[in-house]
């Protein structure tokens, strides 16, 4: 067991990792994660499975089957990546009945091209979720405009989402208005809100890169540099104390609703000179999910620190760094409407590479 990410666990901070292969799952290196790296959950995206699927020899079998079956590209991509996501919600079963079903999570998300369709989204979560099958699954929809009310449909369904893509403060406050109406219906639809979970992703690293990238050629002072993506998510941790107070909150959660947690995401490092564990670290503060690339939990569990909750106590400084950025001619508004469109396209290129990747596949187990 490493002690490094134990104490961080110890400290609220959930360990989900941001990756996932049948090669980890057949191999017992997801099972050995959970039981030595403090992980309790696991989130995947389309470029997670495009690279699996792009070197994994283990899904050549059920390929040859769907092929032999006449499945299409997009029937043979739903069956191989709900498959994995079933499997491994069963290695984390345990974690799930363990924790009452706040960990123990597995995600997977809908198709991105449907990020601006409202019902297909809703469509395709509900097809998820009864294709996976499991307690423990999650359905990752962006947080998008139309996506809002999709992710309230979905949860008054009584399925569990990972509300994804969210970069800046106000989409924030929508995602979160967004959970309670759904939370809403499906107490009216007679669900057990008491089993209902969901989180909400805020990306980090990626804020840091678009913001220092426009500090540079302002020419700001370099001490503002790589304080962006940090002090953007206090402030959301902020928000979310805020918003799940009050009347209406306390009437869902007599009801047995749980608080949507933050999860922060993008958390490995992509400039070389930061500390490559900084966004672990500095975000540490109880109630929060941090999934993170292995190569990220390798570096803290080999180095990184916690040094107690560094998020409720820097709310001032959060705030006098946006303001400086502000001051510096970065417009927050400008970068955080470029880094949602950016979002989903990058994923909506990914699950084209995915296709891709599977239509080639499915050609040769044809031949």
């Amino acid at each position: 067991m490493s002690d490094r990410l134990k104490a961080l666990a110890d400290a609220g901070v959930s360990i989900w990792l941001d990756d996932l292969s049948r090669e980890r799952i057949e191999t017992g290196n997801l099972a050995e994660l959970v039981a030595e790296r403090s992980v309790v959950g696991v989130t995947t995206n389309p470029s997670i499975f495009a690279a699996a699927l792009a070197d994994g020899e283990r899904y050549d079998e059920q390929l040859r089957s769907l092929a032999a079956d006449g499945a299409d590209i997009d029937r043979v991509v739903f069956e191989l990546t709900t498959t994995d996501v079933r499997n491994a919600a069963d290695v984390l079963r345990e974690t799930y009945d363990a924790t009452g079903g706040v960990d123990g999570r597995v995600s997977i998300e809908v198709a991105p091209g449907l990020a601006h369709d409202t019902d297909a989204t809703l469509a395709s979560a509900k097809e998820l979720a009864a294709a996976v099958d499991r307690p423990n699954a999650m359905i990752k929809i962006p947080a998008t405009t139309e996506g809002a009310p999709a992710i309230s449909d979905t949860l008054a369904e009584g399925i569990s989402v990972n509300v994804t893509l969210i970069f800046g403060l106000e989409r924030y406050q929508a995602v979160m208005e967004a959970y309670v109406s759904g939370l809403e219906k499906a107490l009216e639809n007679g669900h057990d809100l008491s089993t209902i979970h969901s989180v909400a992703s805020f990306f980090v690293s990626r804020v840091d890169s678009e913001i220092d990238k426009r500090l540079e050629a302002a020419g700001a002072d370099a001490e503002l540099f790589g304080k962006a993506g940090v002090a953007n998510a206090r402030l959301a941790y902020q928000a979310f104390e805020k918003f799940f107070s009050g009347e209406r909150w306390e009437r869902l959660a007599a009801a047995g609703a749980h608080r949507q947690r933050p999860l922060w995401a993008s958390t490995g490092v992509k400039n070389p000179d930061y500390r490559d564990t900084m966004y672990v670290t500095d975000l540490v503060v109880a109630d929060t999910v941090n999934t993170m690339p292995e190569k990220t939990m390798d570096a803290f569990a080999d180095h990184g620190e916690v040094e107690g909750d560094l998020v409720t106590t820097r709310y001032d400084d959060a705030r006098a760094v946006l303001d400086a950025v502000a001051a510096a001619g970065v417009s927050y508004d400008d970068v955080i409407a470029q880094l949602e469109q950016e979002g989903v396209q990058k994923f909506v290129d990914s699950w084209d590479e995915l296709l891709e990747t599977v239509r080639n596949q499915l050609d040769a187990a044809k031949a």
